[in-house]
């Protein structure tokens, strides 16, 4: 009975002596803000992922790594990187799953997370939204903290190129930026640009392939208080 219950005890601090993996990622997304360790993770591209493999026990042990990265409903990888902790920019709307094929070996000893692990274990899922881009119509420079700067309206997703332009009426090259998230504040090498109807090109990317080619007349109305009432659309 005793020589029974040794082996018990030396089996279990065996089992509990292997390495294990457990895979998560943090994401950086367009705004800058960074997440906590995640397994699941919905966002706007370009968005940014550093994948861990967080292995236990490993110490002794030689391990090799294989992240595998697949669209839903593909069988074959689109990327493969063999690192333990890797980073990746998803740039492609869609749901992406991901998995960490990973084996340790010490002597004779080998000890596999591959396919049979992950049928039984979720992969990592990252979804990325489909594009979405519109620019308002006018705007109000005016200091009131309300509609001062001409950008794209709020609700954008998934562009992973963008340039804009402003010009004057008779085609003057005013300003142009390159983040959605940024735009004009009605000046022109430092000063007010006065009163009046601009023009505005945006030339776009998005993450599934959609072009914007946007041209619309802007609105400059310095003069008018957003508390007011607004005909701004």
């Amino acid at each position: 009975m005793i020589w029974a219950i040794t082996l018990f005890v030396s089996l279990q601090a065996q089992a509990q002596s292997e390495p294990t993996i457990s895979p998560s990622a943090i994401f950086t997304t367009v705004e800058g803000e960074t997440t906590e360790p995640l397994t699941e993770f919905s966002g706007s591209a370009p968005l940014k992922a550093k994948f861990s493999a967080n292995p236990t026990n490993a110490e002794g042990w030689t391990p090799y790594y294989e992240w595998r990265f697949t669209m839903e409903g593909k069988d074959t990888p689109y990327l493969i990187r063999y690192e333990q902790d890797t980073e990746v920019t998803f740039t492609t709307s869609g749901a992406h799953h991901i998995v960490l094929y990973a084996t340790f070996t010490k002597g004779d000893q080998v000890i596999k997370y591959q396919e049979d692990y992950w049928k039984e274990a979720p992969p990592i899922t990252v979804s990325i939204s489909e594009s979405k881009l519109e620019m308002p119509n006018a705007f109000s420079p005016n200091g009131d903290g309300i509609n001062d700067i001409y950008k794209a309206k709020s609700g954008w997703h998934s562009l992973i190129e963008f340039h804009a332009y402003i010009f004057s009426r008779w085609g003057q090259k005013l300003f142009e930026w390159t983040n959605p998230a940024l735009g004009w504040d009605g000046t022109y090498q430092g000063k007010d640009v006065k009163e009046g109807v601009y023009f505005c090109l945006v030339k776009a990317k998005g993450a599934d392939g959609r072009n914007f080619n946007i041209r619309t007349d802007v609105n400059l109305l310095r003069g008018y208080l957003e508390n007011g009432g607004s005909t701004i659309k």
